[in-house]
């Protein structure tokens, strides 16, 4: 068994704070010099892409066919689309949400003299106004707008507070621990994440483990808009498992509970020999786990192989009830999927070919095919199998 200890009080603590940070894409600034901070406080160097994707090397026996593990900084937020004439706020969504969830939101708008707070609101919200009418409105970001808690009567006033066209809009995550576990907030995804890859960092520090290849923690900043692992991959990473949410709506296997091991995205199957891998650790420690397959769904995997990164990828999910609203995750799925990343991170490499970016087909992987196998002549069979 080579799980190691999870620090689980550090985990949860790491987690409040991250939270506390408004963090949507465009506007992550703040949570990267917090996250560099925990890293440096762990041992390890950090260095930042120019915009601010964060890179930690933690060194293992060999640098060729590095591991990397990787989550995202960024969050859902919103964006001013257009100041209307009565000093509401159209709005637009940063990352795929449903406005449903934008109603009744508390938020933060960033202009350039300082932040505001305001909520966001269906066109109709007087009950005592439209009466029924307020019901009958039509869900979509074109029915709901932004009210500044600010004196902002007209366009004008919204003007000299400094606001304008295109300002970031943070929502409050609303967090909750409860004493049973569960954990309910906004932006979970992927604030639990995060803190789950630096709880598995703690506990590889903590023992001092050793690796048999250097292993690289990645978080990325726009991975909601598609962006993500697309430019924090380096040539000496041959693998990577994304850290991510996975939905545990009706019609999905995943769970609130253990680790939940997506086998393919809207982008197509993971890699075969990772994901296989994974299953592995989870059976030889112990770690509860089960599969799903997302349909609307890409992470920062898609993102690094789309951009030309020639890498196995899987990814791990935590359970999350209500993915992209109002989110609940358990604990106990953030400790399986930090146990598993240290397991992970010790375990021998298996594919010694991946740490060449090419060579020859020696030593290249197979994967069942007994049928197939059936089929070839005793001299194919033969030339095929003694590859």
């Amino acid at each position: 068994m080579t799980r190691l200890a999870i620090d689980h009080e550090y985990l949860l603590s790491i987690l409040d704070e991250l939270l506390k940070i408004p963090s949507p894409t465009g506007y992550t600034d703040t949570v990267v010099r917090f996250v560099t901070k925990q890293i440096e406080a762990l041992g390890l160097e950090v260095e930042l892409t120019r915009r601010g994707a964060i890179r930690a090397q933690r060194p293992g026996k060999q640098t060729a066919g590095a591991r990397a593990i990787v989550s995202h900084l960024d969050t859902l937020g919103a964006q001013v689309k257009y100041i209307k004439e009565n000093g509401r706020l159209e709005v637009v969504p940063i990352g795929h949400w449903s406005a449903r969830f934008a109603e009744g939101a508390r938020a933060t708008i960033f202009a350039d003299k300082g932040g505001y707070r305001g909520t966001i609101l269906p066109l109709k919200a007087s009950g005592h106004t439209f009466n029924d009418e307020v019901d009958k409105l039509p869900v979509g970001w074109q029915y709901v707008e932004m009210r500044v808690d600010a004196l902002a009567r007209n366009k004008d006033d919204i003007k000299r507070l400094g606001i304008d066209v295109g300002d970031i809009i943070a929502i409050d995550p609303q967090p909750e621990f409860l004493e049973n576990g569960f954990i309910v907030s906004r932006h979970l995804d992927n604030k639990a994440g995060v803190a789950v890859m630096l709880a598995a960092l703690k506990a590889m520090q903590d023992a001092d483990a050793e690796t048999p290849v250097d292993i690289h923690w990645l978080f990325t900043i726009a991975e909601e808009v598609g962006v993500g692992a697309s430019s924090v991959l380096t040539s000496d990473i041959a693998s990577m498992i994304a850290v991510d949410n996975g939905s545990t709506a009706p019609g999905q296997n995943s769970d609130e509970f253990g680790v939940t091991i997506a086998m393919a995205d809207q982008t197509g199957p993971f890699d075969y020999h990772l994901t296989k891998k994974l299953v592995a650790l989870c059976q030889e420690n112990e770690i509860r786990y089960q599969k799903d397959v997302f349909r609307y769904y890409r992470s920062d995997s898609a993102s690094a192989i789309e951009a030309g990164h020639d890498v196995r990828t899987a990814l791990i999910t935590f359970g999350v009830d209500a993915s992209h609203g109002y989110e609940r995750i358990h604990t106990h799925a953030l400790r399986s999927l930090a146990e598993l990343i240290t397991a992970y991170a010790v375990s021998p490499v298996m594919i010694k070919r991946d740490f060449k970016e090419t060579s020859s087909v020696k030593g290249f992987t197979r994967q069942p095919t007994d049928e197939a196998r059936q089929k070839l002549s005793p001299a194919v069979k033969d030339e095929v199998l003694n590859k």
